[in-house]
């Protein structure tokens, strides 16, 4: 039989009961190659409830440096009975099973053409340990001491990462360390390694990080200029609060008196936390809330009034699958449409589009600043994959000279000077108007805030010109937003093509590998991706230039691919879809699967049949 070979480059999956202690020795394997200089990229799949059910842990070991999801497993951790049979189908041909052999199990819960290595994990936990929370505990790590055989892992390495963990309590350092070197001295004794998965030292980290996007749009939060923050827990957005609490302490306590120049208020609901960032925003705050779907569907009469009075805020939607509670702990991008157009009538609003954690924290601070000039809520689309899995990533970068442009706000001294005011007219053709923050002059600049209509100097008015005005206006505002809002980038293909592909946030990892197997098969594609709504003149002409163009999306309804037809007012039949939303992020083979299926049945013109490609659970 054969067997898969490879030196850094592999996926492993464990997979585990929720709450039985597997997720920090998991994490362990990932940070002790990542530390060996190999790059990985570890995803986290549980269950929304606490403890029972079937959680999984997938890594991609690859030192090229490729950090979307591959497809298929070379070596499964299987160690929950009630996904067994699951699991081990997922195993690659040549691939390799690693399982608990306490129990005895038949020849028929076997594969014949994958590599299968038992270990008595619990009944050594158990000869070993009296104490039943110390056999689950421990079981977790002997098997991370047992792969550090088999995969060539530097033991060292790891318990560097248990010093760390454990500073300054050297019971359990003492302890994690012994139930190690019990698993690696039975690997030693009684299994065939190394296996043909191994991990060899490398360099090939550099100088990036590794971090959650969550983690990092908290911190571009706190480097934006935000000052509140008003949420209500939901999964998989509340460590964005979190971690925001977390840095208010550490950088925005007054040196001298200790005083906290922030306020974080955790709210009753979704609705109250947007109507508290509101009336911050109207005060002259920056502030923001993060939530996810369920949580938009609430906020959505705010949203209105904040974009029809012109009121500044930001709000961080980590998605998940829908709708109505739908997957709370699977990753999805299926709010764009939402987000989009919040809210009753017509309205539209700005969003950005971050791809990793590096521009989570850079879109953060950016959709504070755009909220400001542009007098409008923002939204950041991240998701699950995103925000709550550990990513490589470039350093975060931040410029300590630039001020924050706080757009169109007037001073006192314009005031007195006899400006004319009205704070819903439109001075210069670009749609924003000038405002004025509660207290900047004591008889001047003042205005009643509605969300009713009203006239260009915020007079209550029922009169058409004076709403068609408005509305108007703000059309043109949005379109200024699209000269201000983080532009496309685009990736050439080694030779001229007429297909194009356009993709968005954390399809990015994937689709960058894809688009290297693309042309290794002679399928080439240019790429845009893209990085905030509304669409600037840019993403128009890519369209222009090719006759076919593939709009990669993780939802079910093509969502993208509705904003770009409706807003561009594209001709449908030159955008394909292609589509995965069974929750688990995309991966580099389905989308390198279905281009080149596509480009391979001769569809080459926008005459061509629509096609929609999508991949199902499995």
């Amino acid at each position: 039989m054969k067997r898969i070979e490879a030196v850094n480059d592999f996926v492993i999956k464990f997979a585990n009961v929720n709450g039985s202690g597997s997720a920090s020795a998991n994490e362990l394997f990932a940070k002790a190659i990542l530390r060996m200089g190999v790059p990985v990229s570890p995803r986290n799949i549980f269950p929304s409830n606490i403890q029972g059910l079937p959680t999984w842990y997938e890594v991609r070991v690859c030192e090229r440096g490729w950090l979307g999801r591959r497809g298929g497993i070379d070596m499964m951790v299987a160690m929950n009975p009630q996904t067994w049979k699951q699991d081990v189908a997922e195993i690659e041909p040549g691939g390799y099973l690693f399982y608990d052999s306490t129990r005895p199990l038949p020849a028929s819960a076997f594969r014949d053409d994958i590599h299968v290595i038992g270990m008595p994990v619990t009944a050594i936990c158990n000869a070993a340990y009296e104490d039943p929370r110390q056999r689950t505990l421990f079981k977790n790590i002997m098997v991370l001491g047992a792969l550090s055989v088999l995969m060539d892992v530097d033991p060292a390495v790891i318990e560097k990462l248990f010093s760390e963990q454990y500073k300054g309590k050297e019971r359990l350092l003492e302890s994690n360390v012994r139930a190690l070197n019990s698993g690696r001295s039975f690997a030693q004794e009684h299994l065939s390694g190394p296996i043909g998965l191994r991990v060899k030292a490398a360099n090939a980290v550099g100088d990036r990080i590794f971090m959650e996007g969550n983690a990092a749009a908290a911190l571009g939060c706190v480097y934006g200029g935000a000052s509140v923050c008003a949420w209500y827990p939901i999964t998989p957005s509340s460590s964005v609060a979190e971690a925001f609490q977390s840095y208010c302490k550490k950088f925005r306590h007054e040196p001298q008196t200790g005083q906290a120049r922030y306020a974080i208020v955790q709210a009753e609901d979704e609705i109250a936390s947007v109507g508290m960032i509101t009336g911050a925003g109207w005060n002259g705050a920056r502030a923001f809330t993060a939530t996810s779907g369920p949580g938009i569907s609430l906020m959505t009469e705010f949203i209105g009034l904040a974009y029809f009075a012109e009121i500044p805020f930001v709000i961080i939607d980590v998605q998940r699958g829908g709708p109505s509670t739908g997957m709370p702990t699977r990753t999805q991008q299926a709010d764009l449409i939402a987000a989009a157009y919040a809210s009753h009538g017509d309205t539209k609003h700005v969003m950005l589009l971050p791809q990793d954690p590096t521009e989570c924290f850079e879109h953060s601070a950016v959709a504070l600043e755009l909220a400001e000039q542009l007098q409008t809520p923002v939204f950041v689309m991240t998701d699950l994959d995103i925000g709550m899995n550990q990513r490589l990533c470039p350093p975060l970068q931040w410029d300590d000279s630039k001020g924050y442009d706080r757009g169109k706000v007037l001073s006192a001294e314009q005031l007195e000077a006899g400006f004319d005011f009205g704070r819903y007219k439109d001075v210069d053709g670009d749609g924003i108007p000038w405002r004025t923050l509660p207290g900047t002059h004591p008889t001047k600049g003042s205005y009643f805030t509605r969300g009713t209509t009203k006239d260009a100097y915020a007079r209550y008015s029922e009169a058409g010109p004076d709403y068609t005005y408005n509305v108007q206006r703000l059309l043109r505002k949005f379109e200024t937003a699209a000269t201000l809002v983080p532009q496309p980038l685009i990736k050439p293909a080694a030779r001229a093509t007429r297909r194009g592909v356009i993709y968005f946030g954390s399809t990015s990892p994937a689709m960058d590998e894809a688009l290297e197997a693309l042309g290794a098969q002679g399928v080439h594609v240019d790429a845009m991706r893209l990085r905030a709504f509304p669409f600037p003149q840019s993403v128009s002409d890519f369209i222009a230039a090719h006759d076919v163009v593939y709009v990669v999306e993780q939802n079910r309804d093509a969502q993208m691919r509705t904003l770009l037809i409706n807003e561009l007012e594209i001709d449908p039949r030159r955008l394909i879809k292609v589509l995965h939303f069974d929750g688990t992020p995309i991966t580099a083979r389905f989308i390198t699967r279905a281009i080149a299926d596509h480009a391979g049945a001769g569809n080459t013109t926008a005459s061509a049949a629509p096609v929609t490609v999508q991949e199902t659970a499995k």
